[in-house]
């Protein structure tokens, strides 16, 4: 039974009703939702079944728009969906499952208002979707959790975006040749889709702003992309992996491949190959891990910490539970080789979302599981502004047809047609108007003002700035 303090005031549950417990509110954790929520239409109003969602964000992100997000683009609001406005349907819970006991059904959940009663919550479960994603996989390198930025959340590029603007303000208004250099240097650790795309969009949004600085140039910025491989997007091909590298470094963008940062202690960037670059800005992209909430379940992992499933998505050797996405280890049935286990992209999680939907409903109903079976199509990525890269059905475009087709794709994939109305429009306005290059780096922490107004000392400084 869900405790009272999650479900206060309603009546209790039925004997018989069947409660789907969805942990995560990403994409496996939305679509699934969605996929349950009309499949079981006449369950869940008869009340015969229960959908239950418990997510950390009011909000689904739709990644791919972080970096359109960060230049300015793409309003932030129009990046996320809200859950309980699409899930009208299901229980939407905010907060996090910390553990996980499947031998007894039940998961443990910290609300909102676990903080101040300092009481958690256990939620009972007939079928249990563990989705929670993936976070950032980050290295114990000296100052990295003092100086580094991620970009995983609309926060975080929201953040960064007010960042780079805040550099530039401060370069401009400096005549220290040392803080002016350092402003104007920023360095991105990673060369996967997150670090090129942001560094793309970024770099090109400053390059735009610049022309309103009296004395900044685009030339006086430094914009360094740190890659440990031989190559950065992989998922394009080595053809376009190699092309984006040139077109980077057209636009003066230093790559360093088979680099590693060692250090960003005291604002300075050390890499393995000896260089140092005093910066003040470290933008963290370099893989991601699986949720730390898999390991506090008694579910099989692999030796990746990702749940062993099977090419049903259910999790393997237990029944009544399920696995997609980033934190499931699925098997690759339409691959050549015997072993090999779907990628964790977006492409794959919205796929599994539909068939773990479906397989759910067909357990319910006691019919026949279908197999996960989805070969990997392609890949897309844009590099700012008319440039991007895209290997499609084996298809390579470069330049504005593969940035065309970027759009195009992540339109139709982002959810719900209120949303690609409006990411339409702004595209569309975007098209019309001017860039937006306002810094609105207060807004991360509105009471700063206000506490020093009233004789406080205000709090330390907001996420992602100086």
């Amino acid at each position: 039974m869900v405790t009272a303090a999650i479900h206060r005031g309603t009546p209790p549950d039925p004997p018989n009703r069947v409660r789907v417990l969805i942990v995560g509110g990403g994409y496996v954790g939305l679509y699934t939702a969605l996929r349950l929520q009309r499949k079981l239409k006449t369950e869940l109003g008869r009340g015969e079944t229960e959908i239950v969602v418990v997510s950390p964000d009011p909000y689904m992100t739709y990644q791919p728009f972080l970096p359109e997000a960060a230049a300015g683009a793409i309003s932030p609001r129009h990046v996320v969906v809200p859950l309980r406005r699409v899930l009208e349907n299901c229980h939407v819970v905010i907060g996090e499952v910390t553990a996980v006991d499947h031998a007894k059904r039940t998961a443990t959940v910290a609300t909102l208002a676990t903080e101040e009663s300092g009481r958690t919550e256990q939620l009972s479960y007939d079928e249990l979707v563990l989705a929670p994603g993936s976070v950032s996989r980050t290295l114990p390198i000296p100052g990295l959790a003092d100086h580094g930025i991620g970009f995983k959340t609309v926060e975080e590029a929201i953040g960064l975006r007010n960042h780079v603007i805040e550099q530039m303000d401060i370069a401009s208004s400096t005549r220290d040749p040392a803080i002016r250099d350092a402003a104007l240097t920023f360095v991105f650790v990673g060369g996967g889709f997150a670090g090129v795309e942001a560094l793309g969009e970024l770099e090109d949004m400053a390059r735009y702003a610049a022309r309103y600085y009296h004395n900044i140039k685009p030339e006086d910025m430094r914009w360094i992309l740190v890659e440990a491989s031989d190559r950065i997007l992989p998922e394009v091909g080595e053809e376009m992996g190699r092309y984006t590298v040139t077109e980077l470094r057209r636009r003066n963008i230093d790559v360093r491949l088979e680099t590693r940062l060692e250090s960003c202690a005291d604002r300075v960037a050390v890499l393995s190959d000896g260089a140092r670059f005093p910066t003040r800005t470290v933008v963290w992209t370099a893989g991601v891990k699986p949720h730390p909430v898999l390991a506090a379940t008694d579910l099989p992992l692999n030796g990746r910490g990702r749940l062993k499933c099977t090419p049903e998505l259910t999790v393997d050797g237990v029944t009544h539970a399920w696995g997609a996405g980033d934190a499931a280890a699925v098997p690759d049935v339409t691959a050549d080789e015997p072993g090999r286990e779907t990628a964790p992209n977006a492409q794959h999680a919205l796929r599994q979302a539909k068939v773990l939907g479906d397989n759910i409903v067909h357990t319910l109903r006691s019919e026949p599981l279908e197999t996960y079976a989805h070969k990997y199509v392609g890949s897309v990525a844009s590099l700012g502004l008319h440039k991007g890269v895209a290997h499609v059905y084996g298809r390579k475009l470069k330049g504005y047809p593969a940035w065309f087709m970027h759009r195009v794709y992540h339109l139709s994939r982002v959810p719900t047609f209120n949303r690609k109305a409006r990411v339409l429009a702004e595209w569309t306005l975007a098209g019309l108007f001017k860039r937006e290059i306002v810094s609105l780096g207060s807004l991360e922490h509105p009471r700063a003002e206000f506490e020093l107004a009233a004789g406080g000392k205000a709090s330390g400084d907001p996420k992602g700035s100086s």
